[in-house]
């Protein structure tokens, strides 16, 4: 792990960054937050790593700097990097067409019309590609989302990564019976596109997706206690999972106004479906992790693929999946609406946000600066330009609830002094 510094030896106020304590406390003694956790790393040294609050109010028990969370989308990076080193092994390429791995995929219909229960469809007009799953442009949805039919469709046909069982490749398979919402590449949706590369993995690689990612990936990178599951003697650093009173769960957007504060129960550290050894590993959102594991992700990424002697991307490689790969920002091409990013000023790589104006995005930032979060209002972004890291934990379901992580943003910044 980095060693602590004294911040203004890496450029950044420790005044300033004071701020960001305060800010997390605010929220807690608010009851908008059960507890949080904020990590800011810089030129290789950790400059903030504090803690607010409790990983199980309930119990009373404090969010420290070892506490595991649910990471939900935070997951997806990994499984793209997954691919990518698959990728760079000759093992498959990125326009290859899906169906060449997974053949489910070969004849993929395009919803145009009608009911969810008497669709009009119509052949798709290019075939799935391995780029496509990748830049969430495959036509794929989410069984959360209230925008199409087709996701209707999904909550129907029991398509949940996360909550579901069976199979990774029975799941897989209820997704390629699904019509997509629009032709390939025709315009950016978040789906379920990341856990079917999961798929993709553990097909070209011959194993199972689990075993991949934790032998490529996280036992390389030394993620310790990043996995599927929390074993027993893990189980007293594994946080709640709460929402607002009457919630609206994963959905992308809460009704109403902002919550003004209170804390709902959803998933008790003891009883959690997390404590049982995984029979489907969601690609798309099924880890949990520390802050301390996910900073040697984000250092790795950062290095541009090597991290303490441990080489997992090529340099060029990483410098291609953060760029953008769409034809302009999300704005042009993407969904109505949605909590993970903003869509002005922000277009998307290989598995993450890529900052293309913070002026059309309306909040501080850099161009190149590259993120992503997940469903319990976590978050991660990298700032190669500033050579910033930033990781926010907590466990607040849906991360839609309130605008964390743009207020984080600001905090950070303000504190840079170089």
């Amino acid at each position: 792990m980095s060693e602590r510094v004294i911040p203004e030896t890496v450029g950044l106020s420790g005044e300033r960054l004071a701020r960001i304590r305060r800010w997390m406390r605010g929220h807690v003694e608010a009851r908008r937050l059960p507890g949080a956790s904020v990590l800011v790393a810089r030129r290789g040294g950790i400059a903030f790593f504090e803690c607010e609050g409790y990983r199980d109010v309930e119990a009373g028990a404090p969010v420290t700097t070892h506490t595991i969370f649910r990471i939900f989308s935070m997951t997806k990076p990994l499984t793209s990097v997954a691919v990518l080193m698959l990728y760079e092994r000759g093992a498959l390429q990125l326009d290859d067409p899906v169906a060449r791995y997974l053949p489910e995929f070969a004849a993929p219909q395009v919803m145009v019309g009608g009911e969810p229960h008497a669709p009009r469809l119509e052949p798709a007009d290019t075939p799935i590609t391995v780029h496509h799953l990748l830049t969430h442009t495959a036509g794929l949805t989410y069984w959360f989302m209230e925008e199409h039919p087709v996701d209707a469709l999904y909550r129907e046909a029991g398509i949940d990564f996360v909550r579901g069982t069976g199979s990774l490749a029975d799941m897989v398979g209820r997704v390629a019976d699904m019509p997509l919402i629009c032709q390939p590449g025709a315009r950016w949706n978040y789906s379920v596109a990341t856990d079917v590369l999961g798929r993709l993995v553990e097909v070209v690689a011959g194993q199972p997706f689990a075993d991949f990612l934790r032998g490529e990936v996280l036992e390389p990178l030394g993620m310790v206690d990043t996995d599927f599951e929390v074993p027993d003697d893990k189980l007293d650093r594994f946080a709640a999972l709460y929402g607002p009173p009457g919630g609206v769960g994963m959905a992308t957007e809460s009704p109403g106004p902002t919550p003004a504060g209170g804390l709902e129960l959803l998933d008790a550290p003891t009883d959690s479906p997390y404590r049982t050894p995984v029979g489907l590993a969601s690609g798309g959102g099924g880890l949990v992790s520390t802050a301390s594991d996910y900073l040697r992700f984000c250092r790795m990424m950062l290095n541009r693929g090597e991290l303490d002697g441990v080489r997992l991307l090529g340099r060029k490689t990483v410098e291609y999946m953060t760029c953008n790969h769409l034809p302009g920002d999300l704005a042009a091409m993407g969904q109505a609406r949605f909590a993970e990013t903003r869509y002005e000023g922000i277009g998307f790589g290989l598995g993450v946000s890529v900052t293309l104006d913070p002026v059309r995005a309306r909040v501080v930032g850099t161009p190149g600066e590259y993120a992503w979060g997940g469903a319990a209002s976590t978050a991660f972004w990298i700032d190669p330009a500033e050579e910033l890291i930033v990781i926010f934990l907590t466990q607040l379901l849906p991360s839609s609830t309130y605008a964390l992580r743009p207020q984080l943003r600001v905090l950070t910044y303000q504190a840079l002094i170089d």
